[in-house]
């Protein structure tokens, strides 16, 4: 018995997706099993990071993640190698500090351009009674802020292959998930409160919880 058409996508090769090179693809093969799109897809996540905390920085809490509107205000680049790069920032309740060490002075600029808004993402911690945040996870646009997810799937890793590039290569693999017709005897699933598989791999890799 051949397989239903709308099957094909899935088993295509894992070079298809974005970003997903011929060097990548072996990576992510070896990784997850298997060289087809479903492989990846069957990938599960190991942790997962609460994003969704968006306190204003006078009630940041120190040692919890935190997502939060800040609008540039200072650079205090490193006199030495061996001192971090202080880039200051603030919302309208008070002032926080990002910390990057070993930082591309060039790269920190293009990234916190003073005066502008940026999302950030990141662990806060206080040092000397003052909040900052060292190395964030994430820096964004205002307008891209859809692209920091409020609960951020960890994957298991290889070598070459990280967290973000995984997660790219997953969100389109699931582009290439149609409805299908379940294959479950219907009352038994409704008896469980089992999903369908099209909602199911979906809330895999979107979970509304951690």
């Amino acid at each position: 018995m051949s397989r239903p058409f709308n099957l094909d996508p899935l088993f295509r090769a894992l070079s298809v997706l974005p970003g997903v090179g011929p060097r990548t693809a072996k990576l992510v093969e070896k990784l997850c099993g298997g060289p087809k799109v479903l492989d990846l897809l069957f990938h599960r996540p190991a942790d997962f990071v609460d994003r969704s905390y968006a306190p204003p920085v006078s009630n940041a809490e120190d040692g919890r993640i935190a997502t939060m509107a800040l609008r540039i205000d200072k650079h205090v680049p490193n006199s030495r190698k061996s001192l971090p790069y202080r880039v200051q920032c603030m919302d309208e309740s008070g002032r926080i500090t990002l910390v990057f060490f070993h930082a591309n002075k060039a790269w920190v600029e293009k990234q916190l351009p003073v005066g502008e808004m940026r999302i950030i993402s990141g662990k806060v911690e206080y040092y000397q009674g003052n909040p900052q945040i060292v190395h964030p996870d994430n820096i964004v646009k205002p307008d891209e802020k859809d692209l920091i997810e409020a609960i951020e799937p960890i994957y298991p890793l290889t070598q070459g292959v990280t967290n973000k590039k995984i997660r790219a290569a997953i969100k389109a693999g699931l582009e290439f998930v149609a409805p299908l017709t379940e294959w479950q005897d219907a009352a038994y699933l409704k008896q469980q409160k089992w999903p369908s598989f099209h909602e199911a791999i979906h809330a895999l890799h979107h979970p509304e919880t951690a």
